[in-house]
């Protein structure tokens, strides 16, 4: 079952509710967390999650793109995110291994990130302890890039080590995922797909969840 987590990145911020509920086939609402620091773009936080909590059943799949999450994924989980993600390359080990424990501790789903130019190999020290890991397919920061194919090796290297250290964690990928793309990231082993653009630029929006679906 390939799951669809529509970025509400690409959503019109003005009428999130609304675009919100227009991806209710969907298995998730991807949020993009952005700090202007660990990423050059400022996107939404904690309060705005707080505010979309109550306007819709899907989980919220929460990405945060942002320097030492580990101060701030307490208040996430608190403000309505059932998935909080961490990039690798956002602080040390030790402290994204606490905030993974953190997560955990407030009954939430924790994942880990890893970026363009950082190896399979970095989620290793995570592997066991997650239950979502994503591997970026465009340099995160902003919506609307082209995909990367070069990452499928990348993807097929961690879907190895899921299968092998913790087979019941989920492989997302996210960055330029359409109708076409979606085929590799799926033959390639992902099973989440986070789509922005495809998605809200669709004339069917649930038609368009189904096709990605592939």
């Amino acid at each position: 079952m390939i799951k669809i987590a529509p970025s509400i990145l690409s959503a019109d911020f003005a009428y999130l509710a609304r675009d919100i509920e227009k991806i209710a086939t969907a298995d998730y609402v991807h949020v993009d967390v952005m700090d202007g620091l660990f990423v050059p773009n400022i996107s939404i936080g904690i309060p705005v999650v707080k505010s979309i909590r109550p306007t819709t059943d899907l989980p919220l799949d929460v990405h945060l793109m942002i320097e030492r999450p580990v101060r701030y994924v307490e208040q996430f989980c608190d403000a309505g995110a059932d998935i909080v993600t961490c990039h690798v390359e956002a602080d040390t080990e030790e402290n994204i291994l606490a905030a993974i424990d953190k997560i955990h501790a407030k009954g939430k789903k924790a994942g880990v990130v890893v970026k363009p130019r950082t190896p399979a190999s970095a989620v290793l020290p995570f592997i066991d302890k997650v239950e979502l890991i994503l591997v970026m397919t465009v340099e995160p920061g902003f919506g609307g890039q082209k995909f990367m194919a070069d990452m499928m090796p990348k993807v097929q290297a961690i879907r190895g080590y899921i299968d092998a250290m913790n087979p019941a964690c989920e492989l997302e990928v996210d960055g330029g995922v359409d109708g076409d793309t979606c085929k590799v990231c799926i033959a390639s082993g992902a099973n989440v797909l986070v789509a922005g653009s495809a998605v809200y630029k669709a004339a069917d929006i649930p038609a368009k969840i189904k096709e990605l679906r592939g």
